[in-house]
């Protein structure tokens, strides 16, 4: 016997597009795993469609190439394409937005781009990937030298029904839709909770402080993840990994070869919805739109008006008089998103991949000025469309460009786009667009 709120509860579970292939068993096992209540089920469903934009358009602006979800789950990519990255059966660069052919057929609901590699994730909790088959520099060990130019089933992960994907620059993480983080390589010493070689292929569940905490959004650094926790409580942030700077959060820079909790937020009474892995600092978004940065602060990245480290999370209160529903992180810059769809950015101004044009002593732009307080990107004011979704590259080896997805599915592109990353057109020997340009592409 069920109360009606109970009932009210499993009802909408029902609907959401992760729950309904569940079986029943299935079901009552996620139950359980949320705290044994169909009102925690949903409040762990609602969260992790809200961090991932299942079912919606969404834009990953990869190290060098991008990759373009449709709300249909059609998937297309451009820019570079030395290992086969855009998945098209060929090695060649594309500056133009290109349809992946061999997917017709499978829904795409989710991407994640890193160096030279792609993963997919379609509506089935299948994982496809291509490009590069190997991880990190040579000194840290690869999983080989193979090319794979077109999307692959990734066989060991079939027996798991996969809603997200995160790259690393030495792992990949993967989310199940019970929460449960699964990753691979990098398990040298346990620093991601488990001893393996580099050349290991199995997924290996994160456990610890999270085996029996469901997670609903995975984001990962150069070398440390996130993930962020449905607890009966509410939400919660955890970190793994190197802790270079500060930026597992902890109050030191030592390293976790175990999940820990971030315990800040609790001093801040501060319940995060989405977070967010730059290279070497992390952000995010709390409930009530406070925003909160840590890690290293080079460039001003962290938006304290310096370039000091956090170790731990940090109010940004230059953002105080806006309430802010997006956080997005990339190589030493930061992006966040009102509730009114404004734009603010602050950290790294190469490659113009902040939005800024910012006039120079002798009147002249000057795009490559780092801003150390978060600043309002006027250029996307002129779109006049509220922004939804900010994606900007996360890798140090590579300039940034960066992506804006508008509320009725336009997408704007700027930054550096030597690679055709930008999917826009490029003349007079550029190498970059300052200004957000639109995207020619059908994201319905």
């Amino acid at each position: 016997m069920l109360s009606l709120s109970e009932l009210a509860a499993l009802d909408m579970c029902q609907k959401r597009a992760v729950f309904k292939p569940m079986t029943d068993e299935q079901r009552l096992d996620l139950k359980q795993r949320c705290g044994g209540s169909w009102k925690l089920v949903l409040r762990y469903l609602l969260a992790g469609e809200a961090c991932s934009r299942i079912e919606k358009s969404q834009a990953i602006a990869g190290p060098g190439h991008s990759i373009v979800v449709t709300s249909k789950g059609a998937i297309y990519s451009f820019g570079s394409n030395s290992s086969g990255q855009l998945g098209h059966g060929t090695t060649d660069e594309e500056s133009r937005p290109r349809l992946i052919r061999s997917l017709h057929g499978i829904r795409i609901i989710q991407a994640a781009a890193g160096a030279n590699r792609t993963m997919l994730i379609s509506d089935t909790g299948r994982v496809y990937s291509f490009g590069k088959d190997s991880f990190g520099e040579p000194e840290y060990g690869v999983q080989g030298n193979k090319v794979i130019t077109t999307p692959q089933l990734v066989e060991s992960l079939k027996d798991i029904f996969v809603v997200q994907a995160a790259i690393g620059n030495f792992f990949t993480a993967v989310l199940s839709r019970e929460g449960v983080v699964y990753t691979f390589s990098w398990g040298n010493d346990s620093k991601l909770g488990h001893q393996t070689e580099p050349s290991d292929l199995e997924p290996r569940p994160l456990l610890g402080a999270l085996e029996n905490i469901p997670v609903v959004q995975i984001a990962a650094g150069y070398c440390y993840l996130l993930a962020l926790a449905c607890h009966r409580s509410g939400m919660s942030v955890y970190s793994v990994g190197c802790g270079l700077g500060g930026k597992l959060g902890h109050g030191a820079r030592t390293d976790e070869k175990q999940p820990r909790l971030i315990e800040q937020f609790q001093n801040l009474n501060l319940q995060p919805i989405e977070v967010a892995a730059g290279a070497w600092h992390a952000a995010v978004v709390g409930r009530d739109g406070r925003v909160c940065t840590w890690g290293w602060g080079r460039y001003g990245c962290l938006g304290h008006g310096n370039e000091d480290c956090e170790s731990i999370p940090k109010v940004v209160e230059a953002l105080s008089n806006i309430k802010a529903v997006h956080v997005a992180t990339g190589d030493y810059t930061t992006f966040v998103v009102s509730d009114d769809g404004d734009v603010y950015s602050f950290g790294c101004g190469e490659s113009s991949s902040l939005g800024h044009n910012i006039a120079a002593a002798d009147g002249q732009e000057n795009r490559q000025v780092n801003v150390l307080s978060p600043k309002l990107v006027t250029s996307l004011k002129q779109v006049k469309e509220r922004v939804v979704q900010i994606s900007l590259t996360n890798s140090i080896y590579w300039n940034a460009h960066t992506f804006a997805l508008t509320e009725s599915g336009k997408l704007y592109a700027f930054g550096a786009g030597d690679q055709g990353q930008l999917g826009v057109e490029l003349v007079d020997n550029q190498t970059e667009r300052a200004n957000p340009e639109l995207v020619e592409i059908d994201l319905s």
